[in-house]
């Protein structure tokens, strides 16, 4: 079976709550990887204290099996360190690969132009107009909306990792934005207010990913 890939590319002092539930969806599925890579490949230490080893530096090139890139947010986007992840970005943008990108991850999208002339959004866009400058010129085309999929893009504010989640599962077409809507509201409401989800999200992961 040929494996898909999907880069996360974390900073130090990353949102760990902004990685995991999507993560999560994306290691389950049969045929599926998560990699970590870090600017220098060097460990880094998230939000919540944890330490990560990644498995790598950050590509200046996306691997052939690469089918998405994701940004956590974090306290580090705006800072020499995100520069490194400029070139791996560009990449997918040109070759069509899912990008994803959430909480402060998206002011560096912007930064760099690539939210100019697509529905997008991220935690506020005076802000992002402040930092992005001259490379943003995309403020018609932002949503006051917790999450934005607009073809292979995605993004969200920092409140939203569940929808987030969601939106990618459907971008990478890992699931159908019915199944992913099935999975939200069990991991938003719980097992005792959606049960029939729970039983179906459960026997599809023990049949190993299938509906």
């Amino acid at each position: 079976m040929t494996m898909k890939t999907v880069l996360f590319i974390l900073l130090d002092r990353y949102a760990d709550w902004e990685a995991v539930p999507l993560a999560s969806v994306i290691n389950r599925q049969p045929g599926w990887r998560v990699q970590t890579v870090s600017p220098a490949g060097s460990p880094v230490r998230s939000l919540g204290g944890f330490t990560t080893v990644p498995e790598g530096a950050v590509p200046a090139q996306l691997p052939p099996d690469c089918a998405g890139v994701v940004l956590i947010g974090g306290l580090s986007w705006r800072t020499e360190a995100a520069g490194a992840a400029e070139a791996p970005v560009r990449d997918a943008a040109a070759r069509g690969i899912v990008i994803g990108a959430i909480c402060d991850a998206t002011v560096f999208l912007g930064r760099i132009g690539l939210l100019n002339d697509m529905p997008h959004t991220g935690n506020l866009l005076p802000d992002l107009q402040d930092y992005a400058g001259n490379g943003y010129s995309g403020s018609l085309f932002y949503r006051n909306e917790n999450v934005v999929r607009s073809g292979r893009l995605v993004t969200a504010n920092g409140t939203a990792a569940m929808e987030f989640a969601r939106e990618m599962a459907v971008a990478l077409e890992l699931m159908s934005a019915e199944d992913a809507a099935r999975w939200h509201r069990l991991f938003t409401l719980g097992f005792h207010a959606a049960p029939e989800d729970a039983f179906w999200w459960f026997g599809r992961m023990n049949s190993g990913g299938e509906s």
